[in-house]
């Protein structure tokens, strides 16, 4: 072999080595949710554009939404939805895999107006009809989501680190 060679690859190691050793920690994983990461740096941006908006969230939260997110974007990908953002993407799979499949019926609309007359003052049936309808169905997709979250992390390998030691 040649001498320069040699010693080309000795200094290599030798540089490699010394980064190594006098290296700092510049990120850290907090959790992971099969086989995607989710990093503190990209944690720590979601809280602080999330307490600008809901001040009294935990970073637990955030992270939790995190988590929840990687889960149905996964979901939406195997559907093969596609839309100009992530949100966009997540609003198409709610449509499509929970909310066209609630049906209220002219009788939910009335036993609801029944139960919540004070809230509705003197309007009549007709003119909150639209209102009630939303919120029964708004109401019903937010426990079918929870319900279909809880079933995405039961089938997945979750591993939060968030406590832990740097």
């Amino acid at each position: 072999m040649n001498k320069n060679y040699i010693l080309f690859v000795f200094g290599f190691l030798f540089f490699v080595l010394c980064c190594t050793a006098h290296s700092e920690l510049i990120d850290r994983i907090v959790a992971f949710v099969d086989d995607r990461a989710i990093l503190l740096s990209e944690l720590e941006e979601t809280y602080k554009d999330t307490k600008k908006i809901k001040s009294d969230i935990t970073i637990e939260e955030v992270l939790n939404t995190s988590i929840n997110r990687i889960l149905l974007l996964r979901e939406a990908k195997k559907l093969r939805i596609e839309a100009p953002t992530k949100d966009a993407v997540l609003q198409e799979y709610i449509e499509l895999k929970l909310r066209t499949f609630i049906k209220v019926t002219e009788e939910d609309i009335k036993d609801f107006f029944e139960k919540n007359k004070k809230e509705f003052g003197n309007s009549p049936l007709d003119e909150v009809r639209d209102k009630i309808e939303n919120y029964i169905i708004e109401n019903e997709v937010n426990l079918r989501l929870k319900k279909h979250i809880e079933d995405l992390k039961s089938k997945a390998y979750i591993k939060i680190q968030l406590n832990e030691q740097k």
